[in-house]
């Protein structure tokens, strides 16, 4: 048999211990506060040079609101609930779109609306989703919907401190043709201690502590801003785990719009002088504007927010009063486009300054990017001021 010797381990020097010196805690903290400073500006290669196919840190609209919900201020928190309902209601009408032809939902529902609107079972579903969603957060006092005649006061949660203004299913008359369709909602804030009243919801959109709107087309995106915000958030649902991913972090109306025009113009007899004379205008320019409606207001303005131009939904003589309503289509539009470095205005006052009296108060619309919304004005303003001269000159009886 062979024979081995094991390696003779060499005891430690005393000599070597004694000298070892044993760094002082200034020297630590100063080694930590080097490594620190060094991680924070680390420029995390792996997601654009390793995984550039993949999102390796994706911001989910869960993520987002929960960060909303991270400050201790329960108003937060509350609103951070009351947006996460809406997203799981979202999702549920998102899948009952693509699936409406399959399942028979176009079919009308036998019913109309407070409009006189005819209802599509689709319209019926998507109002019960939102209403339900909302009404188990415990967090929302009064509901206010398009397809509701009537405000919905929630009984036994006193505590209860906000009103949700929504149009669950904004376009559903062009769904059958598969035009894109939306949902829009805004929420208020109760500052009085009382109980929940219609009044409640009746504040103008400068009031308004978040809003936001669901576009759902060849993708489902969500738009939201709160007034913890500078500016607006765009999501877009992922379909393969069912979650909204941020897409777009503080959209902007781009600061050289498109020259884009969106209206209606089958109605241009019944138009007003103002708006006959923008349209004139926008056609006769050097480059003239390009023309796109599509008649589904969530769509219209989603565009508008991208490309630049104006969104135009006028009164004229069939439609005085205009035909969108105020409180939970043209307010929370407004808001999100203001905050996008747009305008919104019903020809003279601005859109958030305008005190609703009625739950389905009808406006005037006409929002966008500044260059045209300010012609917009511009022209009420002269039309205005020679209608009074006019008047002036008219004899008196």
């Amino acid at each position: 048999h062979s024979h081995f010797a094991l390696p003779v381990r060499q005891p430690f020097s005393r000599f070597k211990l004694e000298r070892m010196s044993v760094p002082s805690k200034e020297t630590v903290d100063a080694a930590v506060a080097r490594e620190t400073a060094k991680a924070r500006h680390v420029q995390r290669p792996l997601e654009t040079e390793r995984f550039s196919e993949h999102n390796t840190d994706p911001i989910t609209l869960t993520r987002f609101i929960m960060h909303e919900a991270a400050d201790e201020n329960h108003r937060r928190a509350s609103l951070a609930a009351i947006l996460q309902a809406i997203a799981t209601a979202s999702k549920v009408i998102a899948n009952a779109v693509q699936r409406a032809g399959v399942q028979g939902l176009y079919a009308l529902g036998g019913d109309t609306n407070v409009h006189g609107e005819d209802q599509k079972k689709l319209d019926v579903l998507s109002n019960d989703v939102f209403v339900n969603a909302l009404m188990a957060t415990g967090k929302v006092s009064v509901m206010i919907s398009e397809e509701n005649p009537e405000a919905i006061i929630v009984e036994g949660y006193p505590h209860c401190r906000y009103a949700v203004v929504f149009d669950p299913l904004d376009g559903s008359s062009n769904i059958e043709c598969n035009v894109s369709v939306g949902s829009i909602f805004g929420i208020y804030h109760q500052e009085v201690d009382e109980h929940a009243t219609v009044a409640d919801a009746l504040q103008p959109g400068s009031k308004l502590v978040a809003a936001g709107y669901v576009l759902y087309s060849s993708a489902v995106c969500m738009v939201v801003s709160t007034n913890g915000h500078k500016g607006i958030y765009s999501f877009t649902l992922d379909p393969n785990f069912g979650e909204f991913v941020m897409t777009k972090k503080n959209m902007q109306i781009p600061e050289s719009p498109k020259e884009i025009y969106s209206v209606n113009s089958g109605n241009c007899a019944l138009w007003d002088e103002a708006t006959r004379g923008f349209v004139d205008w926008a056609t006769s320019q050097k480059k003239p504007y390009s023309a796109r409606y599509i008649g589904s207001m969530v769509s219209d303005v989603h565009r508008t927010l991208l490309y630049g131009g104006v969104f135009m939904y006028p009164a004229d003589a069939k439609s005085p009063k205009g035909k969108l309503r105020l409180l939970y289509e043209c307010n929370p539009m407004a808001y999100l486009v203001e905050k996008a470095g747009g305008m919104a205005t019903d020809g003279r006052r601005r859109i958030l300054d305008i005190q609703p009296t009625d739950l389905h108060e009808r406006s005037p619309i006409f929002i966008g990017c500044k260059r045209d919304v300010q012609k917009i004005m511009d022209l009420y303003a002269a039309m205005d001021a020679k209608q009074q001269v006019h008047t002036a000159k008219k004899p008196k009886a």
